[in-house]
């Protein structure tokens, strides 16, 4: 990655495919600060920081991604720009799917907290951050991970809720980057394919899922969770990436191109 030094903050749910991320940004020696359950994020981080020898110290901040206040999530920020002196970048990969759910049968108390997570706190921190970003006067890069249930041609049964919550991220990314471009701010997304521990496959039985894998996808292999994602984020943190913006970039195996053809094998 060139300009090794980024500093990132990165929001997490303490998941695989976050944690994995953060580890490949500071194995490439970028300043991070993970947001997200504070508790449940500093063991986390301790263990990417004693991975690396202590060489990185990778730094935590507390925020509940369903608080509807926007206050909070500018206090995160700036709490994190103190840390880190500047931020150069955003990497939000912190969202809550929820169970397979036809729209119909779907709680109100379930569907505030997939809105709220996976749209109105990935706003938030998309303004806060923003801000911090055009004061600075330096520029800097927003990636925000969906998945390609997000996507037209990833549609999925019982994810009404979080597939649309996810295309307005999409969206999102196209809008901000026409925006706020002129700060030099680039946004784009990442739209990632399934793993087995996602709720579709878990929803059709692993085990069917694990079998069926190697007829409806190319790549014959579900996602790998700690190595699939990060070289795209590390890409389009970096100025290897400073045309690109208002993107999504599809890291999926081919899945998306094989969507109808996979459902009728699950």
């Amino acid at each position: 990655m060139e300009n090794p030094g980024k500093k990132v903050v990165l929001t997490s749910n303490g998941d695989k495919i976050s944690l994995g991320i953060a580890r490949h940004l500071a194995q490439r020696g970028c300043l991070l600060v993970l947001m997200g359950d504070e508790g449940q994020l500093r063991s986390a981080a301790e263990k990417i920081s004693g991975s690396l020898n202590g060489v990185v110290t990778v730094e935590v901040v507390g925020l509940d991604m369903e608080d509807e206040r926007e206050g909070a999530f500018d206090e995160a920020v700036e709490k994190a720009r103190r840390l880190l002196g500047r931020i150069d970048a955003l990497v939000n990969c912190y969202s809550y799917e929820g169970k397979m759910q036809d729209p119909l049968s779907l709680p109100e108390a379930e569907f505030k907290k997939i809105v709220k997570t996976n749209f109105m706190a990935p706003w938030y921190l998309l303004k806060a951050v923003g801000k911090t970003m055009r004061d600075q006067k330096s520029g800097g890069s927003i990636v925000l991970l969906t998945t390609v249930i997000g996507a037209e041609r990833g549609l999925y049964p019982g994810a009404a809720a979080y597939g649309s919550c996810l295309a307005g991220i999409q969206q999102l990314a196209r809008t901000a980057a026409l925006e706020i471009g002129k700060y030099q701010i680039r946004v784009n997304a990442i739209a990632r394919g399934l793993h087995l521990e996602d709720e579709f496959p878990l929803s059709v039985g692993k085990e069917r899922a694990e079998k069926l894998v190697n007829d409806a996808n190319p790549l014959r292999r579900w996602l790998d969770v700690e190595n699939d994602i990060a070289s795209t984020v590390i890409y389009l943190i970096s100025d290897g990436s400073r045309y690109m913006t208002g993107t999504t970039i599809y890291v999926d195996g081919g899945q998306s191109l094989v969507r109808p053809r996979m459902r009728s094998y699950m």
